[in-house]
């Protein structure tokens, strides 16, 4: 049996082999990426190859699933290396198009925060989003990430450069476990 990190709307799982040629599918889909994201488009054996380096480089995938097991987004942290040699966890997440704005983003940002505040030895977790995509802002605030800038002309996207917050949660910001641990 796949453990699950559970919560009381979804659950969040290890991404399988199995998975991918959904996630392949909404990595593809235009919609299920939304307006922010960058086209992206990969065979299923591209994305295949892409998700066996993820343990090279030390990202983890997992899939959002509703209480009834229905696969609705995904949710993924991995570090980014800082010109100081610093490594930073970041995260980032989607959810498909109709289940959007239902509360589920914002509990699965809960249950990954406390998970790698628990698993991992960091003092922070980062996150991006494009200045214009509001609904991701206020999932982050939510889950108690803290707006720090603006990273101007940070992102490439659909031909033209955009501007992106930067997203963080410190470790005594976040205190104690907001899902994983409560029942």
């Amino acid at each position: 049996m796949i453990e699950l990190l559970e919560g009381k709307l979804v659950n969040l799982r290890a991404a399988e082999t199995e998975d991918l040629p959904l996630i392949a599918d909404w990595f593809n889909n235009l919609e299920v990426l939304g307006e922010y994201e960058d086209v992206f488009q990969f065979s299923k054996s591209e994305f295949e190859r892409s998700f066996e380096a993820d343990d090279r480089h030390e990202r983890k995938r997992f899939v959002i699933e509703k209480k009834d097991g229905t696969k609705i987004g995904t949710i993924t942290h991995f570090y980014v290396l800082r010109p100081s040699g610093l490594r930073l966890l970041e995260i980032g997440f989607n959810v498909c198009p109709d289940e959007r704005g239902k509360g589920y983003g914002t509990e699965a940002v809960n249950i990954m925060v406390d998970y790698l505040f628990l698993s991992k030895d960091t003092l922070r977790i980062e996150a991006g989003t494009n200045v214009k995509n509001l609904a991701a802002q206020k999932v982050l605030e939510n889950a108690g990430f803290k707006r720090e800038g603006t990273m101007r002309k940070s992102t490439f996207i659909r031909g033209e450069w955009t501007d992106d917050h930067l997203y963080s949660i410190l470790r005594e910001e976040w205190r104690e476990p907001r899902i994983l641990t409560k029942r």
